[in-house]
């Protein structure tokens, strides 16, 4: 039996435009926190649906943004292409405030992650968006000087693989420097992995060369994740 339910919504950004999101709610959605879950550069797809699903069967109410407005690819090239024709500043301030401005309608504490591209977007978020309780980026972080860390007011934790080949380590230490020097709380974790290691997708005929995924470090990052929404996000209820 289900222990949650899904649908596509449609809401709207600050701005007063609108855009649709993947909207997977808990069981018991009375008095949950929230999560907007951010797409890697494939697209609002089942993989990243998946993610959702995991995080309304662990009591979430959580919302993805359909950033590419309805495409999305299994080709690296595409991905790319609709990266690049992304505005990341507009994403960050508009399309994933306005997910959090929706998801406070039903809690005051909404958290965020994403992956890849999702967790530029994620580090971007946090300094755009003062609404968010808490972020955890899973491997990704745009140039660094488009970051004001202090900006970022709520706990942060990242992780990030030591053979990833599209966000390499050195950057990781600059990224941990310039937290560092503006006070951020923040926990970085490292794991002797390649890129994409929590897609369970990045297998086998689906893997894109220097993506692969790791079940246990995987599952290892996903338990640090809960453990810190856990601390950051129940110990706040709505008032």
């Amino acid at each position: 039996m289900k222990q949650h339910s899904e649908s596509m919504i449609t809401f709207n950004r600050p701005d007063g435009q609108s855009l649709q999101g993947y909207l997977a709610k808990p069981q018991q959605a009375e008095g949950a926190p929230a999560i907007v879950v951010l797409q890697e550069w494939w697209g609002l797809n089942a993989q990243i649906r998946g993610v959702a699903d995991r995080l309304a069967q662990c009591g979430y109410l959580v919302l993805v943004p359909d950033l590419y407005r309805g495409k999305s690819t299994v080709e690296a090239e595409e991905a790319h292409h609709l990266m690049s024709g992304l505005d990341f500043g507009d994403a960050a301030a508009q399309d994933i405030r306005g997910a959090v401005q929706y998801l406070q309608q039903y809690t005051t504490q909404v958290g965020i992650t994403g992956y890849c591209m999702g967790g530029a977007l994620t580090l971007l978020a946090l300094c755009q968006v003062p609404e968010l309780a808490a972020g955890v980026i899973w491997y990704g972080f745009p140039p660094l000087e488009y970051i004001d860390a202090s900006k970022i007011k709520v706990p942060l934790l990242a992780h990030w693989a030591s053979q990833d080949e599209f966000f390499p380590l050195t950057t990781v230490a600059q990224l941990e420097d310039k937290l560092h020097e503006a006070k951020v709380d923040f926990t970085f974790h490292r794991y002797l992995a390649h890129h994409a290691f929590a897609n369970e997708t990045a297998v086998g005929a689906h893997r894109t060369a220097s993506t692969q995924f790791d079940p246990v470090w995987s599952q290892l990052a996903w338990d640090r994740t809960l453990t810190f929404f856990g601390r950051h996000l129940w110990s706040h209820p709505k008032q």
